[in-house]
């Protein structure tokens, strides 16, 4: 059975040979650090792993290390950016918006592993409808989807992902606007982020009619901002779940997989991730990696009704475990997770100085896990 055969069948529910193992991304800087620079695709057969290859062109995830500067400028939305530093260890770069209505502004850092907002483009509540009026929507280049997808092959599956800093919502406004005040604004002002909300989905299904016919495998939505761990179920029972539906019925409509990401915060919302309509829920993070339940928690209160992608700690297991550590991990979660189907077994989350022979122990360990 091939990689692909074999990933597709657990997202679909089922059984394939032996578990499924992958990891969430490679990182850029892991790629060029610890395994000189190879392309993510031979990085997952150096390491036997089953490759899961995120196609990130016109996603605008603005966290991509490098990811300093927009792909989509028009006549009413020019993003100026100032390089004000360009070391490559911290980079610092500020942005000016120029729109026919006002100027809007933000700021990022960045390292060699990551980038990060240090300064929120919406200042004023008004800002919102600057957002709506000018943000432009690209479209997805589905000549460029369909190379990634030949060049995949085999060899595992093609993800993508809905446009935006984030693909959910919720959780793309939490990257135009400080979460804190985010939260807070659900109470003083349920209108104003509602209609935030209404503005981005807008946006998001603009870009969702574009992805009719794109060869993705699988489709990632959510992100972390919409965890248990940062918001309340109730919370995102009234700010996140309606929007997601809305999407993931869109994506199902066009015959796409989805996966619902929510790092590992899932205690208390198991029944809305199944409500907002997504086939698979990931990436499990374990309570030693910042979730709040174990994968195998999580399992018994979902059943059959999802896949599930994740599990396991890519900090504590995969980078300082001992190999008899990284086995046992491993085992562990296909008896207490995969043994019934519709589980790839994969690192919770990024990571950056992971030994390759842990990788290699950790598929390893995976391939002896037969159904």
């Amino acid at each position: 059975m091939t990689s692909r055969e074999r990933m597709m069948l657990a997202i679909d529910k089922e059984k394939p040979d032996r578990l499924p193992v992958s990891i969430h991304q490679w990182q850029k800087y892991h790629l060029d650090t610890h395994m000189n620079g190879m392309s993510e695709l031979e990085a997952f057969r150096k390491t036997g792993l089953d490759a899961q290859i995120q196609y990130f062109e016109s996603m605008a995830q603005f966290w991509v290390a490098d990811a300093d500067f927009t792909k989509l400028n028009t006549s009413a939305w020019n993003d100026a950016a100032k390089i004000v530093s360009d070391d490559p260890d911290h980079r610092i770069v500020h942005h000016t918006i120029a729109t026919p209505e006002g100027v809007l502004t933000y700021k990022t850092e960045g390292d060699r592993k990551t980038t990060w907002i240090t300064e929120y483009l919406i200042k004023r509540d008004s800002d919102i409808n600057l957002i709506k009026k000018y943000m432009p929507v690209p479209r997805l280049d589905k000549n460029l989807v369909t190379r990634a997808y030949d060049e995949v092959g085999d060899n595992g599956i093609l993800r993508g992902f809905v446009w935006g800093d984030q693909a959910g919502c919720w959780q793309h406004a939490a990257c135009l606007y400080d979460i804190n005040a985010l939260i807070m604004a659900t109470f003083d002002k349920p209108a104003w982020v509602h209609e935030l909300l209404r503005i981005l989905l807008d946006k998001k299904m603009q870009f969702i009619e574009s992805m009719k016919g794109a060869k993705f495998d699988l489709i990632e939505t959510g992100g972390g901002s919409a965890s248990s761990t940062l918001i309340s179920p109730k919370l995102h029972r009234e700010f996140c779940l309606p929007y997601d539906r809305i999407m993931h019925d869109a994506l199902r409509d066009l015959g796409f997989k989805i996966t619902y990401h929510t790092c590992g915060g899932t205690l208390g919302i198991e029944d809305l991730i199944v409500e907002n309509h997504c086939h698979v829920s990931e990436t499990l993070a374990p309570p030693s990696i910042g979730g709040n339940q174990e994968p195998w928690e999580f399992k018994k209160k979902i059943g059959t009704r999802l896949a599930m992608i994740g599990g396991v700690d890519q900090h504590n297991t995969l980078t300082v475990g001992t190999k008899a550590e990284i086995r046992q991990a491993v085992f562990k979660l296909f008896e207490t997770t995969g043994r019934d189907g519709g589980y790839i077994c994969s690192a919770s989350d990024h990571f950056f100085e992971t030994p390759v022979e842990n990788l290699v122990t950790f598929a390893e360990a995976a391939k002896e896990c037969m159904y």
